[in-house]
């Protein structure tokens, strides 16, 4: 992937995300927001006639479990803990920030319209409250599960240090496998590859004859998230450990597929919006 952008945030209520547009000088004036299904030029793309229509990814982290509050590795290897009481609360409210895109929020963006979510029970969970919100059925996607930790399921980090040692601050900095589990890195392949078969079968519908702006929420878990996102904006798998999505939160990629389904570029819009 070529020319990665990372776009300035746009706030909750605040103007649309346009990188070709002038303000002006009054920044606190309105701006009308585009139709839904506006096409918004990028100054960054590398030839734009090549370009379809943009695809947004919202990435959704699952609400909180038991295994979450007492900070204990929960991977992708196990189905899991269900969404505690709080989890489930904190899915109903991702839920509504997703129904508002498009309508009350980034109102230059498409509705949500198709629901992914790993097959985890947290993440089905969480999905299955946006889906009922928004009236989309979820559809599992295997490659969006958390990473596996291997022997380290169910620890804390000081009982993972007491049996290994550094291995899991080497572990986070890409350096090494969990083991019987996987590498950050194996994560940030699987998970990437999800979006890029979205992106190319966005693009074969927009070259279909729709070509329009289209929006899916891919429900999924804090490694696998941050992994995506690194390898959407080039960053070294060492750097991705910085990145830390919050329980509940929602991160958006503006992704640019080629006609040919190819992704030309990727722009990071938001990461780890917080339900309130």
């Amino acid at each position: 992937m070529s020319d990665a952008q990372v776009e300035p945030a746009v706030p909750h209520h605040g103007h649309r995300y346009d990188d070709g547009t002038d303000l002006g000088a009054d920044a606190g004036a309105e701006v009308a927001a585009p139709a839904p299904n506006a096409r918004v030029q990028s100054p960054f793309s590398p030839d734009e006639e090549d370009l379809v229509a943009p695809l947004f990814v919202v990435l959704v982290r699952h609400g909180v479990t038991e295994m979450t509050t007492s900070r204990r590795m929960s991977g992708g290897g196990v189905p899991g803990p269900s969404l505690s009481s709080a989890g489930r609360i904190q899915a109903a409210k991702a839920a509504d920030l997703l129904y508002g895109i498009g309508r009350r929020t980034w109102t230059h963006l498409p509705h949500v319209t198709r629901v992914l979510a790993s097959p985890i029970v947290r993440t089905q969970e969480t999905a299955a409250a946006i889906g009922r919100r928004i009236g989309a059925h979820v559809e599992t996607e295997e490659r969006l599960r958390e990473v596996d930790f291997g022997a380290w399921e169910g620890l804390t980090v000081p009982e993972i240090i007491e049996r290994d040692g550094d291995a899991i601050h080497a572990w986070r900095r890409a350096e090494g496998v969990a083991p019987d589990g996987e590498s950050i890195p194996q994560v940030g392949e699987r998970a990437f590859a999800a979006v890029a078969d979205l992106a190319r079968g966005h693009a074969t519908e927009c070259m279909g004859g729709r070509d329009v702006p289209r929006a899916v929420a891919m429900v999924s878990h804090a490694v696998a998230i941050k992994s995506t996102v690194g390898v959407a904006l080039g960053m070294p798998a060492s750097h991705w450990g910085a990145i830390w999505p919050s329980p509940a939160s929602s991160t958006i990629l503006q992704v640019r597929p080629r006609k040919d389904g190819s992704i030309a570029e990727t722009h990071l819009l938001c990461l780890g919006v917080p339900v309130e």
